[in-house]
């Protein structure tokens, strides 16, 4: 018998952004109605992708998706080791919309806490899972697949720790309060700034997106008062001008770094002609984002090497589990004979005489075991997991 791991899927790749909607499973109600539905298997549910991994038919998940208005084509399919391969690729982040993002490995740890949770689990199961969590780790701390900034917003804040080193008790002033500026900010967040200067059109958002993070909220009006303040501008607002000109910059006797990441541009590029102004725009950072995104590709070799090993750590332990499941059936056929050939003799007897008729067996057993392991590596059907425990 094959590897009896099932996927059934859509992500990115194959589903545009209105289906991936659709089929979103949230944690609260349908993530705990459909596992209750498909019993063992582990959901894992992303803006990116809905993954149902179960054990034995995929029926019931395909179905369970289909319902959700998700058209077949939009859906992947994949059983055995190529649905195990396939967890660790998403779990090391070889499948992620930005290769190598550290996102996808707390949703994987979240999808086997929930089946747990839920009670929707079983052994193969939750050692692929442990394996992929383990993989993962091990993918981003022992290559560079997670190394450099691939967004914008995280582009922003290595460039600033470039031209800084440290921004421990910087002034760092932000425009705009929408979700790169909010990106930017929780990025920033563990790097000791002194303070955080939020200043937006709408005040109410500015104090709502400077409260998350202890910093401090001003309206447009109030930009001159915080250029002179700031030792470095994020510029991210939404708005069809600049809002900052040469003129709204007073004279500095320390640098002032800008980084522009709006578009429309935020900063007349004049400013970048001032003494002690430097500004950097979108065309900077998207040349770090590529450089680093070249570095992660050429870490791609090396992260498929751990899931190979990885494919074959969980298989020897699956030969392993085979082995253990099919010894004690023998025990349990060989006990069952026992007490209905010698239904008086007592629990002590039936024991001892199960244990020596199934000896043989078990022997047998461990005989193949050993010489499967001692064998040449088995890529496809092991002809060990194929064992089943002969009647005696």
């Amino acid at each position: 018998m094959a590897l009896p791991l099932y996927l059934v899927g859509l992500s990115h790749k194959t589903a545009p952004v209105e289906v991936r909607e659709r089929a979103a499973l949230d944690p609260a109600v349908a993530l705990p109605a459909a596992l209750r539905t498909l019993g063992r298997a582990v959901v894992l549910s992303t803006c990116n992708r809905t993954e149902i991994y179960g054990v034995g038919s995929p029926k019931e998940a395909k179905a369970l998706l289909l319902a959700r208005g998700v058209e077949a084509h939009h859906l992947y399919q994949k059983e055995g080791i190529e649905a195990l391969r396939h967890l660790f690729r998403v779990a090391a982040g070889l499948d992620s919309l930005v290769m190598g993002e550290a996102q996808i490995l707390g949703q994987v740890r979240e999808a086997l806490f929930l089946a747990r949770k839920y009670g929707a689990t079983e052994s193969l199961l939750e050692k692929a899972f442990q394996s992929a969590i383990a993989l993962g780790k091990r993918a981003r701390s022992e290559t560079g697949i997670g190394a450099g900034a691939v967004s914008v917003a995280y582009a922003a804040l290595e460039l600033a720790l470039a031209v800084y080193g440290d921004l421990t008790g910087l002034a760092v002033a932000v425009l705009g309060a929408g979700e790169m500026a909010e990106l930017f900010l929780t990025h920033l967040k563990a790097q000791g700034v002194d303070r955080v200067l939020v200043v937006n059109r709408t005040v109410e958002r500015a104090k709502a997106l400077a409260e998350r993070f202890g910093g401090e909220a001003y309206g447009l009006k109030d930009l001159p008062l915080v250029l002179r303040q700031a030792d470095l501008v994020v510029a991210s607002a939404a708005s069809p001008h600049y809002l900052v000109r040469p003129e709204d910059l007073p004279r500095r006797s320390k640098p002032l770094f800008l980084i522009d990441i709006a578009l429309p541009r935020n900063i007349d590029p004049q400013v970048g002609r001032l003494p002690q102004a430097y500004l950097y725009n979108l065309d900077d950072l998207k040349r770090v984002v590529e450089k680093n995104l070249k570095a992660r590709q050429g870490e791609v070799p090396k992260v498929e090497a751990l899931i190979e090993g990885a494919i074959g750590d969980y298989l020897e332990w699956y030969a392993g589990h085979r082995v253990r499941e099919a010894i004690r059936a023998l025990k349990g056929l060989a006990y069952k004979e026992v007490v209905r050939e010698y239904p008086e003799a007592d629990p002590l007897t039936w024991h001892k005489e199960a244990g020596r008729r199934a000896h043989p067996w078990i022997l047998a057993v461990k005989a193949r075991t050993q010489e499967f392991f001692q064998g040449p590596p088995c890529p496809g059907e092991c002809p060990l997991l194929a064992f089943r425990p002969p009647r005696l």
